[in-house]
This record gives structure tokens, C-alpha cells and sequence, in this order.
């Protein structure tokens, strides 16, 4: 059985993988990435979206975006209901995640595409995919970083519990559009619908927890959707590039134990509310690449506490936050004209204390 050696391997060649990679290998550690795909970030699951102060810290080539966004409109039931600037881009996730493979690259790291992680045992990774018989990677430090359904997760006992279905389509749009939109709905139990404006083309797509009823089921809730932007004279043609996937809504158990630490989406760190993660998951995956080439360098695993530490500092609040308020909204759901500007981030009413109606000044415990 073949054996390979290196500093840090890195689980998943996803936007927290790559960053954390490129990191660690610019600081000298000997990193590889293992990729179960053939190509980085194909197929796309992905709404294709950046806020625009991450472009600025990427340090890459914009080749990926396809058109900037000026704001979010945000719909209840049908009417509109707020609209909010709020600078970002549309891109091609493909080529966004395989530039930060290639930055990764460039610097040192190596990537082993149709590679599976099949099992831990200590410091070493078996992997599969690379030849007729399984590989061993050995390693003194393994992130994971390999999405909601983490292997290396299950590796440390920390799965994520609360994870909530989403399909996406591509359609053509009927003409240009500058707005980001969301759609709640009484049927989409705890989620939303989006239409994400990519030139002439949209992503549309629906994520929310399943229920009984047919009528609340997803695949009708995106069927009817589609049927209302149609209606609405916004989109055309017939859907194409059906996608799905499932976006954490709550964080796992832990995401370090020994040597292993966990970012991005194997971590839970996608906002529990917009279920975007792009942006966490290149911080994310900068601060546990710097981290674990510390480990590697003073040999303390110890240092590896340090990016949990670090990340909650800069994230923790937020992600507290969001995790309340989505208990907020699927325990009032019934409700949901009244509590949407408490659950839903483009609302000054989100950043402040819930006060439930029950009683004068009485505060829900969502701080």
C-alpha cells in the first residue's frame, strides 16, 4: 500500500478547503488536498452569490463573476415587502472554486482529484480513488473540510443534527435584472425562494424543511414558484441544471478534536438564517490553514485551539444570533407576517431583542 507524507491534509477542495490550504502552504507547511470530484466546484450547488468586500480579499482574478448585484428584494407571501442596497456579485462557482484550487496550487500545495477520504486511523488518512488499492496519507494535522455531510466530521463524533434540503434550477431571464430576490412563504416551512440574477440567465431554487402536505412538499413549492415568475413576465423557457443539496442550519458538536479540525460547511458555518457560507468558509478556512501550519511549525497541536477560538471571536455573535432567530421562526411559523423582520438579516428589527407580544417587556432569550 502506498504512502504519502506531508504536514497537513486537507479533506474537500471546496472555497474552505482551498483557502485553508493556500494558506497553510504559503507558510511553508507541505499541504495536499484530497478532492473526491473530478474538477473542483463541478457539479455546482450553489445560489452563485459574494458580498462585495470578499472579492477585494480573495486576491484572485475576477474571471468567476458574472455581474455585479446593487441590492436584496425581499417578498412575503406574493407583495413586496422591503428592498435594500447591498453591493455584491453573481458568479460562476465552478470557476471561483477552481481558481482558488489553482492560488492553493501555486503556492505549494498539491491536489489529488477523485480522491475519497475512506478512513482515520491516527495520523493517517486511507484513500481511495488514487489506484486499484487504497493509499495512506499520513499527516500531522487533517481538515476537514468536506461539506454538510462530513466524513472527517463522523471521524471526531461531530455530524451536523439539523441539516435543511434545497433544489435549484437555472432559467433565462426576460430581461436584465440588478436584484437579488427572496421569496417566504406560508408553505416554504423555515427556508425561503431565491431568484439570483446571472446575466441573461437566474438561479431559482427553494429551501425549507419538508412537511405532510403535498402542497408544502419542495418540489411543488419550486414548481409553483417558477410557475409565478413565469406569470410575473421575469423568467422564460423551461428550467434547466436542476440541482440539490442540504444547507447546516445548526453547528456540530465541535469542530476540533485532536488533530483535526473541521471549516466551512463540515463545521456548520453557514449562517443558520441565509444559509450562506461562502464568505465564512474562506475566513474560516484562512484561520484554520494559519493555525495548523503553526501546529506544524512549534509541533504543539495545542496552537489548533487557537482557530476555534479565533473563528468565535469573529463570528460567534453573529452565528448565535442567527441560530435563535431560526428557533424564533420555526417555532412561530404560523405567524410569520408578524415575526419575518425579526428572522431575516435585512431588517433593522433582526439585529435587535425579540419582544414576545405574551407579556410587556417580555424578551425572548435570543441574545
Amino acid at each position: 500500500m502506498k504512502t504519502l507524507t506531508c504536514d497537513i491534509v486537507v479533506v474537500g477542495a471546496g472555497p474552505a478547503g482551498t483557502s485553508a490550504a493556500r494558506e497553510a502552504a504559503s507558510r511553508g507547511a507541505c499541504v495536499i488536498i484530497m478532492e473526491r470530484r473530478a474538477v473542483p466546484g463541478v457539479p455546482v450547488r450553489c445560489a452563485e452569490y459574494i458580498p462585495a468586500p470578499l472579492l477585494g480579499e480573495l486576491g484572485l482574478r475576477a474571471g468567476f463573476v458574472v455581474q455585479p448585484v446593487r441590492g436584496m428584494k425581499t417578498f412575503l407571501n406574493g407583495r413586496p415587502l422591503q428592498e435594500i442596497t447591498a453591493p455584491g456579485y453573481t458568479i460562476r462557482r465552478d470557476i471561483f472554486d477552481q481558481s482558488l484550487a489553482e492560488a492553493a496550487r501555486k503556492v505549494g500545495a498539491k491536489i489529488l482529484l477523485s480522491t475519497i477520504a475512506l478512513s482515520r486511523e491516527g495520523d493517517e488518512v486511507l484513500a481511495g480513488g488514487m489506484g486499484p488499492s487504497p493509499s495512506r496519507i499520513r499527516a500531522k494535522v487533517i481538515i476537514g473540510a468536506d461539506g454538510p455531510q462530513s466524513t472527517v466530521g463522523r471521524w471526531i463524533g461531530s455530524e451536523n443534527r439539523n441539516l435543511i434540503p434545497a433544489v435549484q434550477v437555472k432559467v433565462r431571464l426576460d430581461h436584465p435584472m440588478e436584484f437579488t430576490e427572496v421569496f417566504f412563504d406560508d408553505r416554504i416551512y423555515g427556508g425561503y425562494g431565491w431568484l439570483f440574477p446571472k446575466g441573461g440567465e437566474a438561479n431559482v431554487g427553494v429551501g425549507m424543511k419538508s412537511r405532510c402536505k403535498e402542497s408544502h412538499k419542495i418540489g411543488r413549492v419550486l414548481h409553483d414558484l417558477l410557475a409565478s415568475l413565469a406569470g410575473e413576465g421575469k423568467i422564460k423557457g423551461k428550467p434547466f441544471d436542476i440541482a440539490g443539496g442540504r444547507i447546516p442550519a445548526e453547528a456540530p458538536r465541535t469542530i476540533r478534536d485532536g488533530n483535526t479540525v473541521l471549516v466551512g460547511d463540515a463545521a456548520g458555518h453557514t449562517h443558520p438564517i441565509t444559509g450562506a457560507g461562502i464568505l465564512q468558509a474562506v475566513i474560516g478556512g484562512r484561520m484554520a490553514g494559519k493555525w495548523a501550519a503553526r501546529a506544524v511549525e512549534s509541533g504543539d497541536l495545542s496552537d489548533l485551539a487557537n482557530y476555534e477560538s479565533e473563528w468565535l471571536d469573529l463570528f460567534g455573535e453573529t452565528l448565535e444570533r442567527g441560530f435563535s432567530r431560526r428557533r424564533l421562526l420555526e417555532r412561530k411559523w404560523d405567524q410569520l407576517e408578524e415575526i419575518l423582520k425579526y428572522c431575516w438579516v435585512t431588517f433593522r428589527e433582526y439585529h435587535e431583542a425579540y419582544e414576545s407580544n405574551n407579556g410587556a417587556g417580555q424578551r425572548d432569550n435570543m441574545e
